[in-house]
């Protein structure tokens, strides 16, 4: 048995060790996926606990997809919290079967899950030496001091020590990290706070949207938040919520050679059920806004 540990430092379960390398002349495919994080624990397997790690091998197991799927444990890009979604992870897989149809098959493990593209790579590729990650958080209030937000964000750029932006890092000098930008989208009434990286500590995306409230809500100065970027100074900070974060893109600066033609039928009724949830949900919380007066009619 070994421990497994997570791409930002966490301790995971305990898996039986898998071999070394693929079996010999099994073909290796990058698949590109999305998912609605909501019913999840994150993406390790847990012991008692729906995770998306834990449903996919349950499935590749089942349905025979790989000829080791019961004991070859997934490479993925990133590796997201409970609640955190994804637009562009990225897996590896070992298949028999073409492409296409790997997509295919991989679509019907859960109608929350979406195996989106993939490309055949080489034996030795691995999907944790992706070139840059993108997340994007949807602020679920526009701010009132944009400008501060703005400006707040202008200091991500470079290098940063992460000590005041991650979780769990107990270095006593900085721990750098490259950050390419973080910048602010608008998408209607709200903010999107896109953050771009080669790679992400644990909770980073979370304590840079906290450092972005700070600052707009006057308890964080522009040039402690400096300070603290360069490693001059430590901020405790709380983690954002993460329901509203995306995990984006990963780039591998790879075309993708076959594309996802669905949804599917099973995806298509979870979205159609999912839209019906928050319509109803909407005008519940109308109707208990507008109180006793407000009843609709009979």
């Amino acid at each position: 048995m070994r421990a497994i540990v997570t791409e930002n430092g966490r301790p995971g379960h305990r898996e039986p060790e898998a071999p070394s390398g693929p079996g010999p002349g099994t073909p290796r495919f990058l698949v590109r996926f999305g998912y609605d994080g909501s019913e999840y624990a994150g993406w390790a397997r847990q012991p008692g606990l729906r995770t998306l790690e834990g449903e996919i091998h349950r499935a590749l197991a089942r349905m025979r997809t790989s000829d080791r799927a019961r004991t070859v444990l997934l490479d993925v890009a990133s590796r997201t919290d409970r609640g955190v979604n994804a637009r562009g992870n990225a897996a590896l897989f070992e298949s028999t079967l073409e492409a296409g149809s790997l997509l295919r098959v991989l679509n019907g493990i859960a109608p929350d899950v979406f195996f989106t593209a993939a490309r055949a790579v080489p034996p030795n590729f691995r999907a944790r030496r992706a070139v840059r990650r993108t997340y994007r958080y949807f602020e679920p209030t526009r701010p009132v001091d944009l400008d501060g937000w703005r400006a707040a964000a202008e200091i991500f750029r470079g290098p940063v020590d992460v000590r005041s932006f991650g979780r769990g890092l107990r270095a006593s000098g900085p721990v750098f990290r490259d950050v390419e930008r973080v910048s602010l989208l608008s998408s209607g009434q709200s903010v999107v706070v896109e953050v771009v990286a080669p790679s992400f500590v644990w909770g980073m995306v979370r304590k840079v949207v906290a450092a972005l409230r700070e600052v707009g809500n006057g308890r964080l100065p522009l040039e402690r938040l400096e300070q603290a970027v360069a490693g001059q100074a430590r901020l405790t900070l709380p983690l954002a919520e993460p329901e509203p974060l995306v995990l984006w893109d990963v780039d591998f600066d790879l075309p993708w050679t076959d594309r996802w033609e669905g949804p599917n039928r099973h995806q298509t009724r979870w979205r159609l059920e999912q839209r019906a949830a928050w319509r109803t949900r909407g005008a519940v919380l109308e109707a208990l806004a507008a109180g006793p007066g407000g009843s609709p009619e009979r």
